[in-house]
């Protein structure tokens, strides 16, 4: 009888050393005390990324660039080679890369104005907004330097004050719609490029970009001076286009890509040796695609 005894203690002791192990590890586990039964809560969804790299829908606005002006026939819109929203495959814009050839047909808007400026963007903005698109394509400010002359820019205060406008109207109706910004292209060296074509010259004279294409074959120093303020400004505008998407979390800047490349003459429309050519409005659509769907923002 004793030993029967002492063995059934030594069984109930052993019982509850292992009740409390199990305990102790689910405390360890990270049991909720304050639940019934000690339960493990519930972990919560992980939160979307900030950037969605493949967007499903695409709104444009900007000017003539984004337009196709000058791509297809002499002092005309060419919209369907725009690098945004175009349907020619040999461009391949940037809404059929995202959306395919389907989807940007159905998906995808152009609002850009040949001949905006910056002043012009709320108003598009708030066009493009009504279509509630998740990636809104910026290109804009080129026209707000080719005025009648170099003291007719747009000053770089009045750029900025209107860029943030067009950026607020967009977030007061859309806070999460994404955008991209391209940079200002380089406007000194189409110039370079476009001033050994005597038709494209002749176009010039129409009225195209005077600040810097006037007097295209002038090398004097008032010429250059004019140039040199041009360009000067443009990279003002491009530093506001870069500071100002920067504040917004939901804004990528192409990193002065657009700037930066190196447009010969067959990035160039043959009628005005200026705007860009189907194969130019294709190496913008490639700048687009790759800055929306990195990884990470250009720096």
């Amino acid at each position: 009888m004793r030993n029967r005894s002492h063995r059934s203690r030594s069984v109930l002791a052993a019982v509850a050393a292992a009740a409390l192990l199990g305990v102790a590890a689910c405390d360890s586990g990270g049991g909720d005390p304050a639940s019934p039964g000690g339960s493990t809560r519930a972990r919560p969804s992980p939160k979307p990324p900030l950037w969605d790299r493949s967007p499903d829908s695409v709104a444009a606005v900007g000017d003539s660039i984004t337009r196709g002006f000058d791509a297809c026939s002499v002092l005309s819109d060419c919209p369907e080679v725009s690098w945004a929203t175009g349907s020619d495959p040999r461009v391949g814009s940037l809404a059929v890369r995202l959306l395919g050839t389907a989807g940007a047909a159905e998906r995808s808007w152009n609002y850009a104005v040949t001949g905006a400026r910056m002043a012009d963007l709320p108003g598009q903005m708030e066009r493009a907004a009504a279509r509630k698109p998740e990636l809104v394509t910026v290109m804009a400010g080129a026209n707000d330097a080719c005025r009648s002359s170099a003291s007719a820019m747009t000053p770089v205060a009045d750029f900025r004050a209107e860029f943030q406008e067009a950026m607020g109207t967009l977030r007061a109706a859309l806070p999460r719609t994404q955008v991209y910004v391209s940079s200002v292209p380089d406007l000194k060296r189409l110039w370079s490029e476009g001033r050994g074509s005597p038709l494209g010259k002749q176009v010039w004279k129409l009225g195209i970009c005077p600040s810097m294409l006037g007097d295209a074959d002038s090398l004097n120093a008032a010429a250059t001076l004019r140039r040199s303020q041009v360009q000067d400004r443009v990279k003002a505008y491009n530093q506001v286009l870069r500071e100002v998407c920067a504040k917004d979390r939901r804004c990528r800047f192409d990193g002065n890509a657009v700037f930066d490349y190196r447009f010969g003459t067959d990035q160039l429309s043959h009628w005005d040796w200026f705007h860009p050519s189907r194969d130019g409005q294709a190496r913008l659509a490639e700048i687009a695609y790759r800055t929306v769907t990195a990884r990470e923002p250009v720096s």
